[in-house]
């Protein structure tokens, strides 16, 4: 890409110089532009025009700042009023805007920079949409385990299920998560990272609903490693409302899910993510334990 010519720049740089008063503002504008904060604060000591022509000739010696001088360009031309408004002459900073956007329109640089806007979003969109469809295709393949292990009558079997359609689940939203593991006095069905927090999972698939003593049991676990460590207990046939009730408040570090919020989950409903979020929000803000996402 060819450099933006220099009567174009010069412009850029009365710009700058005329439309911007403070320089956090100026700076603020080159950052959403855009341009890496470091390169923007390297010539920030300088008066704003020798700030901006600095800045401006060190982006047009690689491709990538050419590209980065366009994007600054079409943001300058897109104003359409001061950016700043303690600029002491508007008139003169007005001026310097509509001068730059004509210069730009007679070299035909606002429509090329648009058309390469329109091509960069047009791409965004269609890698966001093959995601969309490579993470719902690999659902679609966990869910089939699912069911196949809803029939099952073996719950030793549907458990271990459980625990290999919880690893390939969080794999899929692309959350860090360890496999089931023991130590020297215990086993632990998973772990796993998200939001700063490490969280162990216990993963149960049996007839009957967990007892307090059980969860109990579980929350010890947690109590045993690092203090921040969270638990995440999933129970497939659910929580009994008594035993729920027992683990809010207390300064409970346990969130529950169910088989509908995997089922939820895997049926595209909500993201992994997003139910996980709910929940550990919910029991940071009113130590509600369970929060269904359905």
């Amino acid at each position: 890409m060819e450099s933006v010519p220099y009567e174009i720049l010069e412009a850029m740089v009365q710009c700058f110089g005329r439309a911007f008063h403070f320089k956090d503002g100026m700076e603020a504008f080159l950052v959403s532009c855009g341009v890496d904060r470091n390169l923007v604060n390297k010539y920030r000591h300088e008066h704003k025009y020798v700030w901006a022509r600095h800045l401006l000739t060190e982006l047009g010696q690689t491709e990538e700042g050419r590209v980065e001088q366009r994007k600054v360009l079409t943001s300058l031309c897109r104003l359409r009023s001061l950016p700043d408004a303690n600029v002491p002459d508007r008139d003169s900073g007005l001026a310097a805007l509509r001068k730059l956007k004509e210069l730009s329109l007679a070299h035909q640089l606002i429509a090329e920079v648009e058309i390469q806007a329109s091509s960069e979003k047009k791409k965004q969109a269609e890698d966001k949409n093959r995601l969309i469809r490579e993470r719902g295709e690999k659902l679609e393949a966990v869910r089939l385990k699912f069911n196949a292990a809803v029939v099952n009558v073996s719950r030793q079997t549907a458990g271990f299920s459980l625990e290999e359609l919880l690893y390939d689940l969080f794999a899929i939203f692309e959350i860090k998560y360890r496999k089931s593991y023991r130590t020297p006095t215990q086993q632990i069905d998973g772990q796993f990272t998200f939001l700063g927090f490490d969280y162990l999972l216990e993963a149960r698939w049996r007839h009957d609903q967990p007892t307090e003593q059980e969860i109990g049991g579980f929350k010890h676990k947690t109590g045993g490693k690092l203090e921040s460590t969270r638990g995440l207990f999933v129970s497939m046939p659910g929580f009994r409302t008594e035993v729920v009730d027992e683990f809010n408040g207390k300064g409970t570090n346990l969130i529950f899910m169910d088989g509908r919020d995997l089922i939820h989950i895997l049926e595209g409903r909500i993201d992994l993510r997003d139910a996980l979020e709910m929940k550990i929000e919910r029991a940071a803000q009113e130590g509600i334990v369970f929060t269904p996402s359905y």
